[in-house]
């Protein structure tokens, strides 16, 4: 197993001025972990080569491995034009992945830069768009698949966010480097178990974000920075090991599973974040090593 972090963890950071992208590499090296997650903040990379090889000497002079490549995207309620456009934008991601010099990424397919544009999160609605999804998939797949690039998608926005959502989708692109970034805290945003969701997906995992949230009941309404699951439960996000879920038992599910792979510390709470990550990391370095 390499422990790293994804560059989203400090992303209060970088959009204060307090850190720039080769800065927050510099301080992920700096608490030792062995790789970093890249994840574009408020910049478009193929639009900018400059910054792609700002993050790679900040990598090299750091000796630490740049391990996957997250970008946005969304395939559900387009046109047959607007379709194209998105598949050819993320192929265009594609291509700086492979100029960042990492094989793997994870591309959203349902998840609209309004977030608030899919309102119809239900079973039929997913079917109902699932072919489109499935063949955006296989396509970024296929363009990947020249540069030796696993592509995914993860467990989060709510539209393909359940355990059984997401295997649907990788088991129907059927394709070799087509996998899944498996987010062991997003499964509370749509109310399923972590350590049965977990279950359910880590063998089809190429990648682990390790991620806490506090819970609390529908009924009882916490107030300013909670937000509320499909079925209407309050979750804010927390440091790794301090919030809600039993991440003794969901990381030794993966663990045991196998996966031996990368895993990325990711906090969005509210917590200063610098201190918040270097704490989450070294709780997931010591409960990792005592499982």
């Amino acid at each position: 197993m390499k422990l790293g972090v994804s560059t989203y963890s400090l992303h209060n950071a970088y959009l204060s001025g307090e850190l720039t992208m080769p800065g927050i590499i510099d301080y992920i090296a700096s608490i030792g972990a062995d790789h970093v997650e890249i994840v574009p903040i408020d910049v478009s990379f193929p639009d900018n080569p400059n910054l792609i090889e700002e993050i790679r000497l900040a990598a090299e002079r750091n000796g630490i491995e740049l391990s996957n490549y997250a970008v946005g995207g969304n395939f559900v309620g387009l046109s047959e034009a607007d379709w194209e456009i998105e598949l050819q934008r993320i192929k265009r991601e594609v291509d700086a992945c492979a100029a960042l010099g990492i094989t793997r990424m994870r591309h959203d397919i349902a998840i609209p830069k309004d977030f608030t544009a899919i309102t119809d999160f239900s079973i039929g609605h997913y079917l109902a768009e699932s072919p489109r999804l499935i063949e955006a998939c296989r396509q970024i797949a296929e363009y990947a698949d020249k540069y030796g690039i696993t592509t995914s998608i993860e467990n989060h926005g709510f539209f393909v966010q359940q355990s059984d959502r997401v295997k649907a989708i990788v088991q129907a692109v059927d394709r070799p480097n087509f996998r899944t970034t498996l987010d062991v805290g997003n499964f509370l945003c749509v109310d399923e178990n972590p350590a049965a969701a977990v279950a359910n997906n880590i063998q089809l995992a190429s990648m682990v974000h390790v991620k806490d949230f506090y819970c609390r009941p529908s009924y009882r309404n916490p107030g300013e920075g909670w937000f509320n699951s499909t079925n209407g439960n309050w979750l804010r996000g927390a440091i790794v090991g301090q919030g809600d879920i039993d991440m003794p038992h969901v990381l030794r599910i993966v663990k045991e599973s196998g996966y031996d792979g990368y895993i990325s510390i990711e906090f969005e709470g509210m917590e200063e974040c610098k201190q918040a990550t270097k704490i989450a990391f070294n709780y997931v370095q010591k409960l990792w090593a005592e499982l």
